[in-house]
C-alpha cells in the first residue's frame, strides 16, 4: 500500500509534479464537493513512474521483489495483528466448528430421511438404430 508522499515521489520520477492535496482529491468520495476525477495523463504518468520505481532504469535495474519487501517493512504493524491479515474464525467449541449444521442442533437429534429410488424411466423410443449420417446399403 502506497502513501500519498510515495505516490508523489513516483510521479516525480517521470517529471510530473503534483501536490498531496491534488492527489487527495482523487481519492475522495464521488459526492464530495472537492472530488476530482483522475485524468488519463495522471494515470499514465503514475503507471510509467511505477514501472521505473519497481524495475528501475536500463542503467540502474532493480529487483521488484526487493522494492516491495522494503515497502512492506516501512508499513508499521498494527497492534494485535498477526503476520498475515487473513480472517480465520476460531471455533469456541466443537459444535460451532461443524459446517453442516446449525450451532443449536445436535447430531443425534437430526435424523436423515430415507432415500427413495426414483421411478424407472419409460422408454419413449424403442429399438431405433442410428447410422450417424452414414447411408449403409445392406
Amino acid at each position: 500500500m502506497l502513501r500519498d508522499d510515495q505516490i508523489v515521489e513516483i510521479l516525480e520520477l517521470v517529471d510530473f509534479r503534483i501536490s498531496k492535496s491534488e492527489l487527495g482529491a482523487f481519492f475522495r468520495a464521488e459526492d464530495h464537493p472537492n472530488y476530482v476525477e483522475c485524468g488519463d495523463q495522471v494515470l499514465r504518468n503514475f503507471l510509467n513512474g511505477l514501472v521505473i520505481h519497481l524495475r528501475g532504469t536500463k542503467e540502474n535495474p532493480k529487483n521488484p521483489k526487493e522494492v516491495l519487501a522494503k515497502h512492506k517493512a516501512q508499513i508499521p504493524a498494527k497492534e494485535g495483528a498477526s503476520e498475515r491479515a487473513e480472517f480465520k474464525p476460531k471455533p469456541k467449541d466443537e459444535e460451532r466448528a461443524r459446517g453442516d449444521q446449525k450451532p443449536g442442533q445436535k447430531s443425534s437429534a437430526t435424523k436423515k430421511k430415507p432415500f427413495k429410488k426414483p421411478a424407472p424411466k419409460v422408454q419413449v423410443v424403442e429399438k431405433v438404430k442410428f447410422n450417424f449420417g452414414k447411408n449403409k446399403k445392406s
